[in-house]
């Protein structure tokens, strides 16, 4: 078991555990049956529950409203409508007072037991421990390939490396959470801008479980635009590589003019159309991709110059603070509250 949290922290808590909750209210009760008992066991009753609703269809929000009330160590966020994975759990950690921050997904696929052993290793000096998979289970054949081929199409396109089989759960300490706070950037992937932050961080290993309950909220679209996201939030290699292809499919052009040229030489006859469409398509293909590449970018300094806030908090249900303790929302607006 861990050793008691040292520090005063932001407010009474010492732990913090982030929660991004999209329809997840079949999961709700048993999350929070064992991250209660896991919380207790590394911090006894300085801990809070940051559950962030996401704008739910569902009684996810009722049911946290339950649990706020019936425990003061549960805090409730209601975002004002569905922001997103990386947004809501961009709420929660701009809301979250403890010294030590655990970020896990609702589904109950992480399991929180391992929440003793991840402080052990941030007692011995790390900032970040992150968990990585050795297997997951109740995952498709085709899930997993995709999962292991964005890693590896990331690893090699992208400036920051991520260790391989990873996710967004991880423990992270207060200095780590006040650098990630500063970064603003609205297309957001928390693990790529963790791993960007440095410091001491180190790996747990475990076997990922099935969902507890309920389904995935990543169905292929969404996974794609996540990949594009990661790849386009740390990397500029995609403009060069498209620099590349314009270059490769130039060449193909000129050999298919060699062509032309041969076949009229041999066969007295000049293909003219079928080489001029063949080399109108290969040069409009090098051209769209290179303008497709050039507006995802530039869709991106679009929006980072409107500075539009990450998401918008329509409620927030927790215990009454100390005067003076309320904590800043440095990348949100704050609508209603209510403790």
């Amino acid at each position: 078991m861990s050793k008691p949290i040292a520090g005063e922290g932001r407010g009474a808590a010492g732990l913090s555990v982030v929660v991004p909750c999209y329809d997840e209210g079949a999961v709700l009760l048993e999350l929070y049956r064992r991250l209660s008992a896991a919380c207790r066991a590394v911090a006894g009753e300085r801990y809070e529950l940051v559950l962030v609703n996401d704008g739910s269809q569902d009684r996810t929000w009722e049911r946290i409203l339950d649990l706020a009330r019936a425990d003061s160590a549960v805090v409730g966020v209601d975002l004002s409508r569905h922001h997103g994975h990386q947004r809501a759990l961009s709420a929660g950690l701009s809301l979250c007072r403890g010294e030590r921050i655990l970020i896990i997904d609702a589904d109950l696929q992480d399991p929180p037991e391992l929440l003793p052993h991840m402080m052990k290793l941030m007692d011995e000096g790390a900032d970040v421990v992150y968990g990585q998979r050795l297997s997951r289970s109740g995952e498709s054949w085709f899930k997993r390939l995709t999962a292991r081929a964005f890693h590896r199409l990331f690893d090699w396109l992208a400036d920051v490396e991520i260790p391989p089989d990873t996710g967004d759960f991880r423990l992270l300490s207060r200095r780590a959470l006040e650098v990630l706070l500063r970064m603003p950037e609205q297309h957001r992937f928390v693990r790529g801008m963790v791993s960007w932050i440095g410091f001491r961080q180190l790996p747990i290993r475990y076997d990922r479980a099935e969902r507890y309950g309920g389904r995935t909220k990543y169905p292929l679209a969404r996974m794609l635009g996540f990949a594009l996201d990661a790849i386009t939030s740390f990397s500029i290699r995609p403009l060069r590589l498209a620099t590349g292809c314009g270059a490769l499919l130039g060449l193909a052009a000129l050999a298919t003019l060699g062509w032309v040229v041969f076949a009229s030489l041999t066969t007295g006859s000049l293909p003219v159309r079928a080489g001029l469409l063949t080399a109108m398509l290969v040069l409009g293909s090098a051209q769209m991709l290179a303008l497709g590449l050039l507006g995802e970018y530039l869709g991106r300094l679009f929006l980072e110059a409107k500075g539009r806030p990450l998401f918008v908090i329509r409620e927030i249900v927790r215990a009454p603070e100390p005067p003076g303790d309320a904590a800043p929302h440095p990348c949100g607006a704050l609508s209603k509250r209510r403790e």
